[in-house]
């Protein structure tokens, strides 16, 4: 019997350039998307780079705990002051979801 497969077939990492699968220090590839009519830099990260280090989500509004793989974002045009730290499926649904987040009260902001 045959190994399972992980990926989904047509998945094959030889079309992506150069320039999309650099590793950086934080252990991910980088590479660039449209959104909302802006080029954006985005950045995989993996979960032993994000080990001791929390984030709030800007997509659900929850919290990304320490040592979870996810994604940064941020306006190629901007600076680091920019960057946010997106789940990798609240990243990917980004367009899907509404513009508002509801927060309670008490809630702080980013």
């Amino acid at each position: 019997m045959s190994p399972r497969r992980n990926r989904p077939k047509g998945s094959d990492l030889s079309d992506r350039s150069v320039e999309d699968d650099r590793s950086g220090r934080y252990g991910g590839w980088q590479s660039t998307e449209s959104w909302q009519g802006e080029e954006w830099s985005v950045r995989h990260v993996a979960g032993a780079s994000a080990e001791g280090k929390t984030y709030r989500c800007p997509g659900c509004d929850q919290m990304i705990p320490s040592g979870v793989p996810h994604v940064v974002a941020w306006p190629e045009h901007s600076g680091v002051d920019e960057r946010r730290h997106w789940h990798k499926a609240c990243w990917n649904a980004k367009d899907r979801r509404t513009s508002r987040v509801q927060r309670s009260r008490n809630a702080p902001r980013f």
